[in-house]
């Protein structure tokens, strides 16, 4: 039992501290600055149309900033979309990141998306599985239906680990392979500010390491409702 909790400590630690550390990173650099000539949106809308973009949209979204590569739209946050801070501005830089990735046709960003579709459906049909067995169990008369629920937990965990697994490399390649290369070459923000940049864009790539953890989490959760 002991042992248990040390894990489930340990996976919590990997868990918060770098949600911590990634909302203390972006909130040092959320002041706006005088010095930039526009808003994190309009920087967006600029570098995209530099780079021939100009069929990829910028919008304010509510749901966190992304790349979508199916409606070809870059996503930012009101904060972001709208400030003209250092975070607004590398991280703007981060998310065209994507969009350049998706032009060139980067496989990598292609295998995250179609793996992102199909890991949806699986983990929506696992689900229903894992809800469903309790009453399979009452109807059947066969405690069997139980492995059900674990393989469906197991499925879901495995998905979801997965997934972000895939994310990763591709979230470090829009940061150092394609914004920081960009904000350079550009000059669009102070040679001062790099070090600062460099641990913002790190930080957007650690949040998915936080997602993967808060995964597992779940899936304690998972077995301690079902009492498994």
């Amino acid at each position: 039992m002991a042992i248990v909790l040390i894990v489930i400590a340990f996976v919590v630690m990997i868990a918060v501290l770098p949600q911590f550390w990634v909302q203390r990173v972006i909130a040092r650099h959320s002041e706006d600055r005088t010095d930039f000539p526009g808003t994190g949106g309009e920087f967006a809308r600029h570098i995209l149309d530099e780079m021939g973009l100009r069929n990829v949209g910028v919008t304010e979204t509510e749901e966190g900033d992304h790349y979508d590569p199916d409606e070809k739209v870059v996503r930012l946050s009101k904060t972001h979309f709208r400030g003209r801070s250092l975070s607004a501005v590398v991280i703007a830089a981060h998310e065209v990141g994507h969009a350049i990735q998706d032009a060139s046709g980067y496989p990598p960003l292609r295998a995250r998306t179609q793996i992102a579709k199909n890991a949806g459906r699986l983990q929506t049909a696992a689900t229903v599985i894992l809800m469903a067995a309790p009453l399979l169990v009452i109807i059947a008369k066969s405690p069997a239906i139980l492995l059900v629920q674990l393989a469906a937990i197991g499925l879901i965990a495995l998905l979801t680990v997965f997934m972000h697994a895939v994310t990763l490399p591709v979230e470090f390649d829009a940061s150092f392979k394609r914004a920081l290369p960009l904000l350079a070459s550009g000059r669009y923000i102070p040679d001062a500010d790099f070090p600062a940049a460099r641990s913002i864009l790190r930080a957007a790539a650690l949040t998915y390491v936080a997602a993967a953890a808060m995964s597992v989490i779940n899936i304690f959760r998972w077995l301690r409702f079902l009492r498994i």
